[in-house]
């Protein structure tokens, strides 16, 4: 078992917003779930709330701020309960900077975070990078230490965009690995029993117009984020996001008015409870 510490996803989560305060990010509360946006019904990630300031439309009211959005996507409800990390309801941790902080940062931070506040240990830890992102990789290689077997070049799941349109740009992810005993050789990163995504650095630094073209935006903004409940699941050494100590107390309390037990439930039934926590 790794020698990392327990957390509730209270401490977890204000671990980051502290970490991120500590380092001259302004706290900001969780927006609201209805976007003031078009484009979309529902806040669907935690860099909703501030994309007219990464297209220029509003002015940053600070450089650099920190968040605990509470986010829905319905994309992915026919998911939900049948894999251990799929939610329509989930609270995304986050730290963006407009135009003030790049790659550099934004890697040494989220890799001090991970490693150091939450103790996991790196050689449990393996990063992603865009396929096209040299710099974010040298940084990775050359600055953080990571060996060049752990760092993955990836696809187009390493470009990250809100939307068809709007700001966009290439990522770098940080990923949990449950089985490192497996060894270097073959990693992949689409194995969702050995790895867990917890970690999102997104380098903001373009726009998607409607013909599909990118044109750079006014400034290199970085837009992170960390799904809270999948590093409960890590932290808390559960199988999967729904028996953290965000949700078990709702599905017990469940359980309880159902008169079932949810641990003595086979597989199916196990799901409903999953999908009422989530709902």
């Amino acid at each position: 078992m790794s020698n990392f510490p327990s957390l509730t996803g209270a401490e977890i989560r204000q671990k980051f917003l502290e970490f991120y305060q500590r380092r001259g990010h302004q706290l900001l509360p969780s927006a609201s779930l209805v976007p003031e946006d078009p484009t979309v019904l529902l806040t669907i990630a935690g860099m909703l709330p501030f994309k007219p300031i990464f297209l220029g439309q509003k002015e940053a009211p600070f450089p650099r701020v920190t968040t605990s959005q509470r986010c829905i996507r319905t994309n992915d409800i026919e998911n939900v309960g049948r894999t251990a990390r799929h939610h329509t309801f989930f609270e995304m941790l986050g730290n963006f900077s407009f135009g003030d902080y790049f790659k550099k940062e934004a890697i040494a931070w989220g890799w001090e975070l991970v490693t150091s506040v939450y103790q996991l240990p790196p050689d449990q830890l393996v990063v992603s990078v865009f396929h096209e992102d040299e710099t974010a990789f040298a940084i990775w290689r050359d600055e953080i230490g990571i060996p060049v077997h752990r760092i993955q070049k990836m696809g187009e799941d390493n470009f990250w965009a809100s939307g068809a349109t709007g700001p966009c740009g290439p990522c770098s992810e940080i990923y949990f690995d449950f089985h490192p005993e497996r060894g270097d050789t073959h990693i992949d990163l689409e194995d969702d029993s050995r790895f867990l995504e917890i970690y999102n650095l997104v380098f903001m630094e373009l726009n998607r117009q409607s013909d599909g073209s990118l044109v750079p935006l006014a400034k290199q903004n970085i837009d992170t984020g960390m799904g809270l409940e999948r590093v409960a699941q890590v932290l808390q050494r559960v199988p999967n996001n729904y028996e953290t100590d965000l949700m078990m107390p709702i599905i017990d309390a469940v359980s309880a008015i159902a008169t079932v037990p949810y641990r003595q439930c086979d597989a199916k039934l196990q799901t409903s409870f999953k999908v009422i926590a989530d709902h």
